[in-house]
């Protein structure tokens, strides 16, 4: 018999918790937190704050999307809506506890006060999907200033705030997509490592790279992570990445090779959740685990094909490594 820990479910259209066991799926993987249904799904985006309430952003062109905050126990806290038409990507929670959200489809950063939906303030950074735009992934550095990615431009802007003036930081090859790569996402995760130098994902590419910031310096930090997503630092200096194609998450060391797996897919559950890790999208360290947005998305049709077909049931794992990011 497993452990046991509190899991959701939905009676009547509310969300009970109740006592029940803690899916072990592989590699130490546990199911952490179920999306509430109804509602969007497509869980992609995730942010931690300094009290370990874990914020998860839907990634659903169905239906309006929302963020979803989880308490420690994996407890659903609230739920914030986002404005019509809003498609977030990136999710990363400042000092003070405001939630910025990349949207993907409108090329804008949104500043929320948590638990309101209506930003605060909105950072027009680009021209969006229809001008060739995709904003991603959103990172903070030292100074406080809010880094974004656009994986179709192959680009960097940066925010500085609390202003909010944007820039294009930086740009080049290494950061597209190509006519090649699958997913078709280029510039992707993005993390600070603790001397200041900026990781990138290129996820077509299976590619992380590495930006000097002082020089402007592009290079190739690892290769052949299959889906290189979202990325993060543990306080071990190990750069974890999301393989959303390998549905494993992997630690890098100081020289781009891999030395730790965790995760992997084993089949859809009788519930329509899956087991283990499918299509692991964004990843957020807090409190000695790794979280991961199980993103389940089908990217070839619905031909049968693939098993993100048969989910149901969307969910976010947690894999402890001991160590934490915030």
């Amino acid at each position: 018999m497993g452990r046991w820990s509190l899991g959701a479910f939905v009676v009547g259209g509310l969300l009970l918790v109740a006592a029940g066991p803690v899916q072990a799926d592989h590699d130490g993987v546990v199911r952490f937190a179920v999306l509430p249904k109804p509602g969007p799904g497509f869980p992609e985006g995730i942010a931690a704050d300094a009290a370990g309430n874990i914020f998860v952003g839907t990634f659903d062109f169905g239906t309006a999307n929302v963020v979803h905050v989880f308490g420690l126990s994996g407890r659903l806290r609230e739920t914030i809506p986002l404005p019509t038409g809003v498609v977030p990507l990136g999710l990363a929670v400042d000092g003070a506890g405001d939630l910025y959200v990349a949207d993907f489809l409108n090329g804008n950063v949104l500043r929320l006060v948590p638990p309101s939906g209506t930003p605060a303030a909105t950072f027009n950074v680009c021209g969006g999907v229809g001008a060739g735009c995709g904003l991603n992934a959103i990172a903070f550095d030292a100074a406080g200033d809010l880094f974004v990615s656009d994986s179709f431009g192959g680009k960097i802007f940066k925010i500085d705030l609390p202003g909010g003036s944007v820039s294009t930081f930086f740009e080049g090859d290494l950061l597209e997509p190509g006519s090649h790569g699958f997913p078709p996402f280029g510039a992707n995760g993005l993390a600070f490592n603790a001397a200041g130098d900026l990781f990138i994902a290129n996820t077509a590419d299976d590619r992380i790279l590495k930006l000097d910031l002082p020089a402007k310096a592009l290079t190739i930090f690892a290769e052949s992570i299959n889906g290189a997503d979202g990325i993060a630092f543990d306080a071990l200096g190990r750069l974890w990445v999301a393989a959303n194609q390998g549905d494993e998450v992997v630690a890098l060391n100081i020289s781009g090779r891999v030395i730790a797996r965790r995760g992997s897919f084993e089949g859809v559950g009788p519930d329509g959740a899956p087991r283990g890790l499918l299509f692991p999208a964004s990843i957020v360290l807090s409190r000695g685990s790794i979280f991961v947005t199980n993103l389940a998305l089908t990217l070839t049709g619905a031909d049968g094909d693939e098993p993100e077909e048969d989910v149901t049931t969307f969910t976010v794992s947690r894999i402890p490594v001991g160590v934490s990011g915030r």
